[in-house]
């Protein structure tokens, strides 16, 4: 490292405090604000001061089912400032405002040449941590970037671009992913069942891909938020049988495709029974391992198929991390509500129990940030 390098991360680690705050997962259902040891970096590493970091429905189903075992800190949608950094980190500099993605394949394995890169075991190796058993971390006011992340997950946000805005690079990329799955075609009519927040960027990237989206949900109050991004073909799904609604307006045929944009197994079924013979039906929201009925002649006789998508995919990093930064969508419009690190369980146990007009849920270190560049809206 040059003398310069040194003397910037030597006044970098002088601002660096010993101990930080940190959502803590103990147990079932269990999160603990703690005070934690700011993590040490090594060479290839920088360490991220978390801005924003949007809160994850599949973070919220390791919380409830105890999927992972205790303790953790998750958080995986972050944007923040570059602290520190490593020896021999040359892309990055200390100030630099980052996002960063927390898994990245090996490219070389059976799965990644056969593109499905979220079972390769790299992939599946957290590479961002603030503490304990690798698992994101950004519920946490200091993040541990890894050397393959930071060399290959690891993307510059522009000045004119907030940290809220890059905090979707990640769940942005899911979606794509999960729209490339289907194969959509233009001219097709796309079905979107639940207009959360990720159903909501799903239904834009099928309408991106030449779809015509019709939108359905159990709250009035999110198909008008659906309605604001020009999805006039929408059902409200507490007034209206989904199914024959869109049979209704595909001459009883039914969707070319549907998307499952919900975690109920038991709206599988009615999904797959709103696609047309030889239609497709994406599970995105599936991430529990269980048992479900579904109508076999469905699949055999009506040729209807079942797509599944998890996680990101890197062929579609560039394009993602352009979509977000070009602002093709205004993000942050999504965000419902902001909590503070120290309101960090209350954070998660208002997104796992959404509210009519509840959307995207972001959690941002208390007072990190007075005077940045990029200051965010008001704490809701």
């Amino acid at each position: 490292m040059s003398i310069a390098g040194q003397v910037e991360l030597e006044n970098a680690s002088q601002s660096i405090p010993a101990t930080m705050l940190a959502a803590v997962y103990r147990g079932v259902n269990d999160v603990r604000l703690e005070t934690v040891p700011v993590p040490k970096i090594g060479p290839g590493e920088i360490l991220v001061r978390v801005h924003t970091c949007g809160v994850c429905g599949t973070d919220l189903k390791k919380i409830a089912t105890g999927s992972h075992a205790a303790p953790r800190i998750f958080g995986h949608e972050t944007s923040g400032e570059v602290a520190a950094v490593g020896e021999g980190v040359g892309k990055f500099r200390v100030g630099d405002r980052v996002v960063v993605f927390h898994h990245i394949p090996c490219r070389t394995c059976y799965y990644c040449r056969h593109k499905t890169f979220a079972q390769c075991l790299t992939y599946k190796k957290v590479g961002c941590t603030a503490g304990f058993e690798p698992s994101g971390g950004g519920f946490a006011e200091y993040v541990r970037v890894m050397d393959w992340i930071v060399e290959q997950g690891t993307v510059r946000i522009p000045d004119e671009v907030s940290f809220e805005q890059a905090c979707f690079v990640e769940p942005v990329n899911t979606c794509m992913k999960g729209i490339e799955a289907l194969r959509l075609t233009p001219g097709e009519t796309v079905l979107t069942i639940g207009q959360g927040p990720i159903g909501i960027i799903l239904s834009v990237l099928a309408r991106r891909a030449g779809a015509t989206v019709i939108t359905s949900d159990l709250y009035a109050e999110r198909l008008k938020i659906s309605k604001s991004l020009r999805f006039e073909r929408t059902i409200d799904a507490s007034q209206q049988d989904v199914v024959s609604s869109v049979r209704e307006r595909t001459e009883g045929r039914g969707a070319d495709a549907v998307i499952l944009a919900v975690g109920s197994n038991a709206l599988i079924r009615p999904a797959m029974d709103a696609a047309r013979p030889g239609g497709r039906v994406l599970l995105f929201a599936q991430t529990q391992h269980g048992e479900v009925v579904i109508d076999p002649a469905a699949v055999c006789v009506d040729e209807k198929a079942l797509v599944g998508s998890y996680s990101a995919s890197v062929d579609l990093q560039e394009e993602s991390v352009d979509f977000v930064m070009n602002r093709e969508m205004d993000l942050e419009k999504l965000i419902s509500h902001r909590f503070s690190l120290r309101d960090a369980a209350q954070a998660l146990e208002f997104a796992a129990h959404p509210q009519p007009a509840s959307m995207k849920i972001v959690i941002q270190p208390a007072g990190a940030w007075n005077g940045s560049r990029q200051a965010e809206g008001s704490q809701q």
